[in-house]
């Protein structure tokens, strides 16, 4: 039986001041989605994957100085450029690529 998932494009953006905790956020992050611009992430997530990001996120920061916010851009079935207005440089979406 093949069951489709539905991903939907998320930013995940974050403000931390201490360098530990923004260095352990940066690289959770990685293992999730692309680095797209200082403190700024696009990835494409399913119901599962955004549950054990924010699972390892909480751990990751101090909750009465930090903060990271999650903007859900819809489902992934739509290149997540056509949900994205910019000005001055074009905005180019990094490719993932799966190593096995």
């Amino acid at each position: 039986m093949t069951r489709t998932t539905n991903r939907h494009h998320v930013l995940v953006t974050y403000d931390i001041s201490d360098d530990q905790r923004r260095t352990r956020v940066y690289k959770t992050l990685l293992d999730f989605g692309n680095h797209v611009q200082y403190s700024v992430f696009v990835c494409e997530l399913d119901r599962r994957e955004v549950v054990k990001l924010q699972t390892r996120l909480r751990s990751a920061i101090n909750h009465a100085e930090d903060q990271v916010l999650f903007v859900y851009f819809g489902p992934a079935t739509q290149p997540v450029e056509d949900h994205i207005e910019v000005l001055g440089l074009p905005f180019t979406p990094p490719g993932r690529h799966m190593v096995v």
